[in-house]
């Protein structure tokens, strides 16, 4: 992880902010009487713009509040003379307006702005104004500039002299910038260098132009013109890859010579604080390198920069050790010269030590001190008053020695203000400060009782500013008690603030802070908080994702929960806008649908009002490339090009490859094919070309993420033609009728024609005969031949032809005549049984000349006649399975046990199935049955369990029963299984449970004579109280059947029952009737609940015929008026095996029970009463 991490505190910003008052004086509060003082000036060197008005600024503050006074070059301005110049209200600054007309340039001088009261005056420093120009530049005619190729040039620009000075800049005419390199640059003096002139150069002309500041103008100069002379007028291109291109345009090479400064060596010299800079420009074929050094030591690094092509070198804030010799070494592969700079640093005064503010009390003692520095060094001149001090009157209490002056037994009446003026050639400083005489007691000049909070282990300073004369004493304790704090950890400064080094959790308090001198004392109080400090403990890290992707940046803070915690996330150093595909989140960023513009640096900010912390990652957007551009053919040959292309922009994914496509506008025009395929480092490729295409060229750019865009299409370039090299492939014959034979073939495509009017060339005849080839000319893809003999084998032909000629001998492939039905059947068919539902077939094969065709396969056709099961309908679907190739036997799968089964056998070719052979019918055994349909479990109490269930779907057999294995268990615990048996009409079981908390486990199976079939397996519903079974449940358990709305329920129901029965025994006894025929349709209208127990391979649904009812067994009955069947008097279905109606009659009536109980448990008042007894 790469993750930039940033603290900054704002404590630390306070502790700096505070030590500029560390280090000066005792300030004096501005209610008690004092001398001037200067708090705002304009800079020395003042320049204007003459279009505005002037504001020259001078503000000062005292008390009294001082006045204001001017002089001008010297001499004393009057302001209200000039009705164009006025003073700001209680202000020094000078306005100087002119909109009723006037001349800056009347204004210009040397202005100084005193400020006085009657303890006082104070001086500003002298204020140079000047008003900016921008002159023209003068009209000049330049002659046409003629240079020899390969020699040095030197274009001067000689701007007009600004104030301040222009920006220079080479321009066109056409306004055009000029391209600077190593060989071609502008000089710091604004000159246009040549170090060798190239037969380009003379493509346009040069103008300078000077740009002014204050009027945002630029002057063009008039344009110089070259003519190069050239020994080889050959075009640029020419020489564009030469190896040596100067040798090749016969320039001869030379070694370097400097062509700015001149010589050797120079000097230069330069003041301390400002920019070195260096410049050495050196001619020569080839273009010079440049290179740096400064002789006895290295480079400052940390303050040294190489600009202009390293032709010049940048030294910022020089000073002293910067002194000494530097030299430029220029070489190319011809020699190398060098040449020497030595650097003087001269210094205009610079302060050593500024003299303060000095606050006596009567009778004290003390000294203003002046020192500055500089090369020549100072002069040091004071002043009192604005007046030198040798003029003004005698002061006994002061004593004048060189940079100090001692004041001794100062009364009240001595306040002034002193100027320490120094000065050298190269410029001066100037300082006030004033001598004020005070009797004051203490004061506090904070606020009282302030609250200041601080992160852990920072550095702090707890202020405490104070004034009284004469100065008092400041002692600072910690919440109430012990010494007064100094040392260790804490650091009183002058002023009274209390430095604490590092501030921890045990520094947190109240700080008293006591002034004292001997006209009394004051205090304050300071309460500190030290906070914890905010801290992004996981940040952002780099991160490269795909486009359209989402992508999450994280940003989790710790910081302290008392203060208020504010997170920004900025994008490139500038705040971030949280659009709808982004969402910002306590502990990080999501970018949802990652954009081409959502890459950059993303800075997570997060910040109280003491302390911020950050941390950067970046973000990668991988795009898919941008597309190929400016694509070139080049190498124009008969079968070959060479096409070259600039590639776009890889969007941070390399280019792993281009694709190459091609378009021609004969066969397909507009569509594009894939010509061929290069690695991504290429960028140009010769691309092998068929005979007689116009092609177009287009490349694709592949990357990581996607493909580009198709780059524009190149210029079309025509192949010429030639005969066909190949001939068509896929080449078959095969009859679509019993007398034609079809030939068709896969055409050649556009690259692989050669030429125009591409034909085909059929050739047929039948094999193994010596007939002559019979032939057709096509344009198609397919020719048919007519009036075949059936199926016989034919060798053909296709030869691809142009009007440059034919293709090569094509290869002979054999093609078959059209097929026609078989005419012979399967014979001598055999069956024999396999299982219940599989049987194995052999028959006789037909002889070949019978086919008339090519054989698929035997094929046996065969259907369900009928169920073993008496009146069992069953669907009689003709099913069918191939045995492919010439084969005699054969196996019939997947049949339904216990059937009657039909089968009859064809032959199949090509056009269809041959005539049919006998029927042969077979009977399938017994089988096992299938699952019943279902298992139903009830649990009506605690104690019991009923199961109800119904007969299987496929019984397969006749039934002889039904098993069932059951176990209970407890979670993981089992118990021993237990097995009950069944007869077959039995589908009702009643379980008495052991306990009322386990669970059982029912696994149900029918059987027949042959074996058990499929078990249907499921378990007992869970008892309410099994998730949570406790004693008290069991013991204190109420049973429903006890409750009093249940109760009440049950009389509801038995109510209703008996007056039903009442209802029915009142139409009964008025001779109502109910005929036999009513009673077996209701019988017959259960039987329609069973769904019908037959197992149909067909792939139809088993469909009862027309008019039909199904019964308990499945039998079909079909609707009479007069049959007997309908009155139970008749018929096979209403038997049992063994013939008897009634037991028949009785096992319904019991299942109709049965499936009443399913049914209406819920609703039937009948069977509730049931359930409770």
């Amino acid at each position: 992880m790469v993750m930039q991490q940033s603290l900054l505190t704002c404590s630390g910003v306070v502790f700096a902010l505070y030590l500029h008052h560390v280090i000066r004086a005792i300030e004096v509060p501005l209610d008690l009487s004092q001398p001037p003082t200067i708090t705002e000036q304009s800079v020395k060197d003042y320049i204007v713009d003459p279009r505005d008005n002037i504001f020259i600024e001078c503000e000062a503050k005292g008390n009294p509040i001082p006045t204001f006074s001017w002089t001008r070059n010297g001499k004393f301005f009057n302001v209200a003379k000039d009705p164009k110049v006025s003073m700001q209200r209680r202000s020094g600054t000078l306005v100087i307006d002119f909109r009723g007309g006037g001349r800056p340039e009347d204004y210009e001088g040397e202005y100084q702005c005193s400020a006085r009261n009657q303890y006082g005056t104070a001086l500003s420093s002298k204020i140079l104004l000047q008003v900016s120009r921008s002159p023209l530049w003068p009209k000049e005619h330049l002659d046409l500039v003629e240079i020899d190729e390969g020699s040095p040039l030197t274009l001067k620009c000689n701007p007009p002299p600004g104030l301040p000075p222009p920006v220079i800049f080479w321009m066109s005419s056409s306004m055009e910038p000029i391209h600077q390199d190593k060989r071609v640059s502008q000089g710091q003096n604004g000159d246009l260098y040549f170090s060798n002139v190239m037969l380009q150069d003379a493509q346009t002309d040069y103008s300078c132009n000077a740009r002014f500041h204050f009027t945002h103008t630029i002057q063009q100069k008039n344009p110089y013109t070259l003519k190069v002379q050239t020994k080889n007028p050959h075009n640029e291109t020419s020489f564009r890859n030469h190896t040596d291109m100067y040798s090749a345009r016969g320039v001869m090479e030379t070694t370097p010579s400097f062509m700015y400064p001149y010589g050797t060596s120079s000097n230069q010299i330069v003041l301390r604080g400002v920019d070195l800079l260096l410049e050495c420009i050196a001619s020569g074929v080839p273009a010079p390198d440049i290179m740096w050094y400064k002789k006895g030591g290295e480079l400052p690094t940390d303050k040294t920069k190489l600009e202009n092509f390293n032709k010049a070198l940048r030294i910022t804030n020089v000073s002293e050790e910067d002194s000494g010799e530097y030299f430029c070494l220029a070489s190319n592969k011809m020699g190398s010269i060098r040449h020497t700079i030595s650097v003087r640093v001269k210094a205009a005064p610079y302060w050593l030590d500024e003299p303060q503010n000095l606050i006596l009390a009567p009778g004290e003692d003390g000294r203003l001190v002046c020192r500055a520095n500089g090369n020549p060094k100072p002069t040091i001149q004071w002043l009192v008053n604005g007046e030198p001090i040798e003029s003004a009157p005698p002061n006994p209490s002061r004593e004048v020695a060189g940079d100090t002056i001692v004041f001794r037994d100062t009364q009240i009446g001595s306040s002034a203000v002193y100027q320490c003026n120094a000065s050298n050639e190269h410029g001066y400083l100037l300082a006030n400060a004033f001598v004020s005489v005070l009797d004051v007691p203490p004061r506090i000049l904070a606020p009282r009782n302030q609250l200041i909070k601080v992160i852990q282990y920072n550095r702090t300073l707890l202020d405490c500013p104070f004034f009284g004369s004469p100065i008092p004493t400041l002692r600072w304790f910690k919440n109430g008690q012990g010494s007064a704090l100094d040392g260790e950890n804490y650091q009183r400064h002058e002023n009274g603030s209390l430095e604490i080094n590092m501030a921890r959790k045990e520094d947190q308090g109240i700080y008293t802070c006591v002034a004292t001198n001997i006209l009394g004392k004051a205090e304050n109080q300071v309460r500190l908080e030290i906070k914890d400090p905010t801290r992004i403990v996981r940040g952002p890290e780099d991160l490269i994702v795909k486009r359209g992707s989402m992508v999450r940046l994280d940003c989790r803070i710790k910081h302290d929960s008392t203060l208020k915690l504010t997170v920004a996330w900025l994008k490139d150093d500038t705040p971030l806008y949280i659009g709808n595909r982004m969402k910002k989140e306590d502990d990080g960023l999501i970018i949802y649908g990652v954009a081409e513009k959502d890459q950059g640096d993303y800075t997570c900010v997060a910040s109280t009002e003491l302390d911020k912390d950050s941390a950067k990652a970046f973000l990668t957007v991988l795009e898919r490339p941008e597309r190929p551009r400016d694509l070139e053919l080049t190498d124009l040959a008969e079968r070959s090009v060479r096409l070259t292309w600039i590639p776009g922009d890889d969007n941070n994914s390399p280019i792993t490859d281009y694709v190459v496509q091609f378009e021609e506008d004969k066969f397909q025009p507009g569509s594009w094919h894939n010509h061929s395929r290069y690695p991504g480092s290429v960028n140009s490729a010769v691309l092998r070309l068929s005979p007689y295409v116009n092609y177009q060229f287009r490349v694709i750019a592949v990357n990581e993420v996607g493909s580009s865009l198709p780059s524009l299409p190149s210029e079309r370039y025509h192949t010429i033609g030639a005969s066909p090299e190949i001939n068509p492939t896929g080449v078959r014959g095969a009859g679509t009728q019993k007398n034609n034979m079809e030939i068709t073939w896969t055409p050649l495509n556009a690259t692989q024609a050669y030429g125009p009017n591409l034909r085909y060339i059929v050739n047929w005849r039948q094999r193994d005969t010596r007939d002559s080839w019979s032939n057709e000319t096509v344009r198609t893809t397919r020719h048919v031949v007519w009036n075949t003999p059936i199926y016989v084998p034919y060798e053909i032909k296709v030869q691809a032809e142009n009007d440059f000629g034919r293709a090569p001998e094509p290869d002979v492939i054999i093609g078959y005549s059209g097929e026609d039905y078989p005419k012979a059947a399967p014979t001598d068919i055999r069956l024999k049984v396999i299982n219940s539902t599989a049987v194995s077939l052999q028959w006789s094969r037909v002889y070949p000349d019978t086919i008339q065709g090519q054989l698929k396969e035997y094929r046996a056709y065969f259907w369900r006649e009928s169920s073993l099961l008496k009146n069992l309908w069953v669907s009689k679907k003709r099913q069918s399975v191939g045995f492919v190739g010439d084969r005699p036997r054969g196996l019939v799968s997947r049949l339904f046990p216990y059937s009657n089964y039909k089968l009859e056998m064809v032959v199949v070719n090509g056009r269809g199935d041959g005539p049919r052979s006998e029927i042969k019918e077979f009977t399938t055994p017994e089988g096992v049955p299938s699952a019943p349909r279902y298992i139903r479990i009830r649990q009506p109490n605690l104690e019991t369990i009923t199961l109800e269930w119904d007969h299987p779907e496929h019984p397969n057999g006749i039934l002889t029963g039904y098993n069932l294995r059951y176990q209970a268990f407890n979670g993981s615990k089992t118990g021993r299984t237990l097995v009950e048996t069944f007869s077959p009409n039995q589908t009702r079981f009643t379980l008495k449970r052991t306990d009322p908390i386990s669970r059982y486990r029912f696994f149900l199976r029918a059987r027949t004579q042959v074996g058990d079939g499929e078990s249907i397996v499921e378990e007992s519903p869970a008892p309410l109280n099994e998730a949570t079974p406790t004693p008290a449940y069991t013991k204190n358990h109420v049973d429903i059947a006890t409750q009093g709305w249940f109760i009440g329920l049950m009389c509801a129901i038995a109510l209703l029952v008996l007056i039903l029965l009442i209802v029915c025994f009142i139409k009964r006894s008025r001779g109502g009737k109910y005929p036999v025929r009513e009673k077996v349709e209701v019988l017959d209208h259960e039987d329609h609940k069973v769904d019908d127990p037959s197992f149909d391979y067909s792939d139809e649904d088993n469909k009862e015929p027309p008019g039909s009812h199904t019964s308990l067994d499945g039998t079909i009955k079909q609707e009479s008026d007069d049959s007997l069947v309908d009155y139970g008097e008749g018929g096979e279905g209403q038997f049992n095996e063994d013939g008897s109606f009634i037991g028949q009659y009785t096992v319904k009536k019991d299942k109709e029970e049965t499936e009443g109980n399913e049914s209406s448990e819920a609703t039937s008042p009948v069977n509730a009463i049931y359930s409770l007894a």
